[in-house]
């Protein structure tokens, strides 16, 4: 005796006696959100290597390599957060405020520090950038605070509050072990993109294997279903919120390094911008129920590059951060209407 399988369709029941073989509707539009920014990133390569003098020297990729670690991690917290329907505009700030922190307690008396060790003060920065973090999801998750809005006001606040911690003044940090962290390598690849490339096979193993991952992604995709499965979704929240803050307090520390100096005026500005634009080229849609890490990669490794094309060409900042806003409203403009002609593709063969 055989059986076969049919998949059943609540718009047109099964008729019995009948078998229905269905194939998964494939569109451009699909294909393209799911691939494209690959696509992107192999056309960029190649252009810069057959248009951009000295492109194709280690030199050029060693440079790439120290841009990459500070937006690549809080991307990668933007991720998460995005993933749950949320967003995180204090990342920036976030930087700014770990980057005062650690500054304020290892600057010696004489510049108005505490004169503290670099490892304390290291981890007090990222305690710090944890408390903003736990603070948002607090405010998201419990006031039910829109997330745009509740972290809106810390974009505001944060950078004024790390002026406030560093006296409104640029803090110059001559700390051995930040040199180490500034120019250390190791086969030739900086530490911090050693550093960034652990966090993200983390951050990736842990959306892709364990139950946390498996929540968030569910809170994203329908957040009242998620709460009558008993998924802790507060908690899940503020987990995720605080991840984001922690991650951007690391890349707010790694730029304070390669800055040599604690600017708060400077240190995250915008970055909030370019992890979105990367997260959502990358895949992951603002709707959330979704979080794709390895294509935030690509998304963060395109963006610089782009940027890096731009700066060969004489093209101002300015410019580059208009050409971001852009791609980031393709790349919503391909998710929103790819997914639902992909849906009516599916119920027009069933």
């Amino acid at each position: 005796m055989t059986a076969t399988v049919s998949t059943e369709s609540p718009h047109h029941p099964e008729i019995p006696g009948t078998t229905i073989s269905r194939k998964p509707a494939v569109s451009w539009g699909h294909w393209l959100r799911q691939r494209g920014v690959y696509v992107a990133l192999v056309v960029l390569v190649l252009y810069n290597i057959i248009f951009i003098a000295h492109f194709n020297n280690w030199d050029t990729v060693q440079l790439l390599f120290a841009q990459l670690p500070p937006v690549l991690l809080v991307s990668l917290g933007m991720a998460l957060v995005i993933g749950t329907g949320g967003i995180d505009l204090s990342v920036g700030a976030t930087m700014a405020i770990a980057s005062a922190v650690m500054a304020k307690f290892v600057a010696p008396a004489s510049d108005g520090g505490l004169g503290a060790a670099i490892f304390p003060a290291i981890v007090l920065g990222i305690l710090a950038g944890l408390a903003i973090g736990i603070f948002n999801g607090v405010v998201v998750a419990v006031a039910k605070v829109q997330p745009i809005v509740a972290t809106l006001s810390l974009l505001v606040a944060g950078r004024g509050l790390a002026l406030v911690i560093t006296g409104g003044a640029l803090i110059e940090l001559f700390v051995p072990f930040l040199k180490v962290v500034r120019q250390g390598e190791l086969f030739g690849i900086p530490y911090v993109m050693w550093v960034a490339a652990i966090i993200a096979v983390v951050v990736t193993i842990l959306v892709r294997t364990t139950t946390f991952g498996y929540r968030l992604v569910a809170i994203g995709g329908n957040l009242r279903a998620s709460v009558l499965a008993g998924i802790p979704v507060r908690r899940t929240l503020i987990t995720v919120y605080a991840i984001s803050g922690v991650l951007a307090a690391v890349a707010g520390e790694i730029a304070t390094a390669r800055l040599r100096a604690s600017d708060p005026s400077y240190i995250g500005l915008l970055v909030e911008l370019s992890a979105i634009t990367a997260v959502v080229v990358g895949g992951t849609p603002l709707s959330g129920g979704r979080v794709r890490i390895v294509g935030t990669v690509a998304g963060v490794v395109l963006m610089q590059l782009l940027q890096t094309t731009l700066v060969s060409h004489n093209i101002p900042d300015s410019v580059s951060q208009v050409v971001e806003a852009l791609i980031i409203i393709a790349a919503v403009y391909i998710q929103r209407t790819s997914g639902p002609r992909a849906a009516r593709s599916v119920r027009s063969k069933a």
